[in-house]
């Protein structure tokens, strides 16, 4: 028995750095493409209170953050702004109207952050904030505390329901906050911000616009002016009257919708599917439907993003680190599932897998046809608190996962946790500009996010690892050389509950060194932890030989092989160009340049000296122009 006991514990102990071994490779040599540079956004960044503007530091921590995209309309406040008047009702706060300097919000960002991207939006149900005469006395109610109570509409004249719940006892009147706000009202904000006489501001810095804020839900959140949910095709007329408007107004607008609510909503408007003549739509489905029709009638671009939001509610941490993958993998079954069981138009409870941004690519492509040129975003999205190192690599994941999609060009959180700025300043400061491939053994646990500079020597692999334990990544580069010398890793690991970050010099980036081992690395991640690898070097392939090439003319010749040491070796290139010959230890570690210059004419025969070399395995390594070759020689 004891025996046996020990055979199973060395055989488990012998097994463990075999699970925690993760091969990847990186593929240079693929196809690449731009990463917007619109993903590393946030919401609710700015001040509209000209009382009350950002601090020094905290613009600073914005640049130091590489904050790229700032969606600033306030969400369900978006929807009733008024902003001749600089005022919005609070729907999530008895529908009070408060004030909002948009105009302030924006001038202050093209002052303080001018290379970033502002959004705000349109309002699309027809009505605006008027006036705070009308306001509920939330103060002398109960000091403004939170309750249960204050989505009750009460602004207006409401008498509260004291025992709670979201329905007042009496419900106020919106005629006396609320006026009426038509298509022409609503776009009139962009001739106010750009136009002649207007505040001046750069619309090339304000391209983006949301089409309002999560419409399918407005007879929940707006029931003040919309009892009843209006039908789709009532906000689809309403949608085109806005969107041509601001077409003609600015074309080279980027008109964002229609910034669906959640999971629920992606598929059903209401309680279920929408239906036209007969047959049944996810939501999602008919939008895309109808917006293709719309364009083909009027000529009109009516959509340039698709915008959806996502809050899921898990707090178990191995669902959540893997939540990135509900947009686009079409093997995820997703836990949460629920909307998708209607996609089809009908209850199908098999449905499990969203890939919802995947299967409105599909959509697009049926109802618009190759060429649509639409794009994705996520202006939304918010989960539980799960923790710093697990949200860290979800955050890290999601962005990833975007990187990867040469059609997702806006993302911004709405809730914000510790470890959420540490993961912006690693990818938005540390990333390339543009995506190139990458496989790895274990994706589900473990990913890489690799990306290149616009010149081809510098990569920059982004890493996550989810699982909980350490793993040991080996990674392999394709259709690139790496240079000679140590690479730096940044690594995010073991965060603490609160926040670490606060400039670019003063954050939790734990920095090392790599060197490289052939034409690869080996990094060492912690559980749930996120890394960033920087590499040099330059495109090309390394073709390794192990001396039993059989062409009359190779490249690069090196005898005798097997070789004594203390003996003379020749290293013959035959093929004039600009090359540079290294002598490498077995690690691929430089030992010594042995030429760097240009070979005028070939064969060009160099004479090593080895007898300062121990017995061992060495390689010669020649760079020639885009080539690169080595041979390995045993002494």
């Amino acid at each position: 028995m004891i025996a046996r006991s020990l055979h199973f514990f060395a055989a488990w102990c012998i097994s463990i750095p075999l699970f925690s071994q993760v091969a990847v490779e990186v593929d240079v040599s693929g196809t690449a493409h731009a990463v917007s540079p619109y993903l590393y956004g946030r919401n609710n960044s700015l001040s509209d209170d000209p009382s009350r503007p950002l601090s020094a530091a905290e613009w600073q921590k914005l640049k130091d953050a590489g904050v790229t995209f700032l969606r600033e309309s306030g969400g369900n406040n978006c929807t009733k702004y008024n902003w001749r008047r600089k005022l919005s009702s609070h729907p999530d706060w008895y529908n009070n109207v408060y004030p909002h300097d948009w105009d302030f919000a924006a001038t202050s960002l093209q002052q303080h952050l001018p290379a970033a991207q502002g959004m705000w939006s349109f309002q699309l149900a027809g009505k605006a904030a008027r006036t705070s005469a009308a306001n509920f006395n939330d103060w002398g109610y109960n000091q403004s505390k939170w309750w249960d109570g204050v989505n009750q509409n009460l602004a207006g004249g409401g008498v509260p329901q004291t025992s709670g719940g979201s329905k007042a006892l009496q419900e106020g009147d919106p005629t006396q906050y609320l006026e009426n706000w038509t298509p022409d009202s609503t776009v009139n904000i962009l001739d106010h911000w750009f136009g002649t006489g207007g505040i001046g501001l750069d619309k090339s810095k304000v391209r983006y616009w949301n089409m309002d804020n999560e419409i399918e839900i407005w007879s929940g959140t707006h029931d003040d002016i919309l009892p009843a949910q209006p039908e789709a095709e009532a906000f689809m007329q309403q949608y085109f009257a806005v969107a041509k408007k601001a077409r003609a107004a600015f074309p080279a607008i980027r008109l964002v919708g229609p910034v669906t609510a959640n999971e629920w909503q992606w598929y059903n408007w209401s309680n279920g599917p929408v239906t036209e003549n007969g047959v049944k739509y996810a939501w999602l489905k008919f939008f895309i439907k109808r917006v293709a029709e719309e364009q083909q009638a009027s000529g009109v671009r009516l959509l340039d993003v698709l915008d959806i939001h996502f809050y899921p509610s898990s707090t178990v941490v191995s669902n959540v680190v893997q939540y990135h993958r509900v947009f686009f993998d079409k093997q995820y079954v997703f836990p949460e599932a629920n909307g998708v069981k209607n996609v089809n138009g009908n209850w199908d409870n098999n449905q499990n897998k969203e890939y919802i941004l995947q299967r409105c690519r599909e959509w697009l492509e049926q109802y618009m046809g190759p060429g649509h040129g639409v794009t994705f975003g996520v202006t939304e999205v918010g989960i539980p608190d799960v923790g710093a190192n697990a949200i860290a690599a979800w955050y890290a994941g999601t962005l990833g996962e975007f990187m990867r999609q040469p059609d997702m060009e806006v993302f911004s959180p709405w809730h914000w946790y510790p470890a959420m700025w540490e993961v912006l300043h690693l990818f938005s400061r540390y990333n390339k500009t543009q995506y190139v491939g990458s496989t790895s053994s274990e994706e589900e646990l473990v990913s890489a996010y690799p990306t290149i500079n616009a010149a081809g020597d510098s990569v920059t692999v982004a890493l996550v690892n989810r699982a909980t334990i350490s793993k040991t990544v080996n990674l392999h580069l394709k259709g690139f050389v790496l240079a000679d010398g140590d690479f730096s890793v940044l690594k995010l690991a073991n965060l603490p509950s609160t926040e670490t970050f606060v400039s670019h010099q003063v954050n939790a980036l734990q920095k090392t060194t790599v060197q490289k081992n052939g034409n690869g690395i080996s990094v060492s991640l912690p559980a749930m932890s996120v890394a960033s690898v920087q590499l040099k070097g330059s495109k090309g392939e390394v073709v390794t030989s192990l001396g039993d090439e059989r062409s009359e003319k190779p490249l690069l010749e090196v005898y005798p092989t097997p070789s004594t040491s203390g003996s003379s070796l020749k290293v013959s290139v035959n093929k004039s160009g600009h090359a540079e010959i290294s002598l490498l230890d077995v690690n691929g570690k430089l030992l010594f340049t042995l030429h760097k210059g240009v070979i005028k004419s070939a064969p060009f025969v160099k004479d090593v000296d080895t007898s300062a070399l121990t017995k061992g395995i060495y390689f010669i390594r020649l760079k020639l122009e885009d080539q690169v070759v080595v041979r390995k020689v045993v002494f």
